[in-house]
């Protein structure tokens, strides 16, 4: 397994900054572990009718928001795939917000979308336990900015910690 210490400023863009200094220090991989409990506990509750409650219009369903940080970890976790490997191709951006309108995420039930959470999450904690020493400080290109791997699990775990909290303080 290798070591996921905190990266530097250089090894992501600006715009993760914020995501990046809301993780605590220690093992970022188990705290991400440690998140899925956290989120189920969190959702599982919920009836459904309140999985497609938004705090305000045009803002972002519980469902959605759960969907949105699937998809994103999707894209995070291939990145980190892909610059873990050696490759240096450049990969392109997204934007969540085109993402998740087609994902018609409210259309399913809230047992699919943890089941899918759960899933997304298993691999991507698979994936970062998979890879050997020294991947961690490897970089590429995504969205015209460098970023290294370590870098990339940071933002996850970041990310995710602000989902919960506008979760949270927004929604529940």
């Amino acid at each position: 397994m290798t070591n996921y210490a905190r990266p530097a400023q250089d090894e992501y863009a600006p715009f993760y900054a914020g995501y990046v200094a809301d993780v605590p220090e220690g093992d970022v991989l188990t705290l991400f572990q440690l998140q899925t409990d956290d989120m189920l506990t969190l959702l599982r509750p919920l009836p459904a009718a309140r999985w497609r409650h938004r705090y305000a219009p045009e803002k972002w369903s519980v469902g959605e928001v759960l969907g949105h940080i699937c998809d994103a970890e999707r894209i995070l976790s291939y990145r980190a795939l892909r610059f873990a490997r050696g490759d240096a191709t450049e990969l392109a951006g997204f934007d969540e917000n085109i993402y998740v309108p087609p994902a018609r995420f409210d259309d399913r039930a809230p047992a699919s979308l943890l089941t899918d959470y759960v899933a997304v999450r298993e691999a991507t904690i698979s994936l970062f336990r998979g890879l050997p020493p020294g991947s961690g400080v490897r970089r590429g290109v995504a969205n015209g900015s460098e970023v290294s791997v370590r870098a990339l699990l940071h933002i996850l775990t970041g990310h995710e910690r602000h989902h919960m909290r506008v979760l949270q303080e927004r929604y529940l």
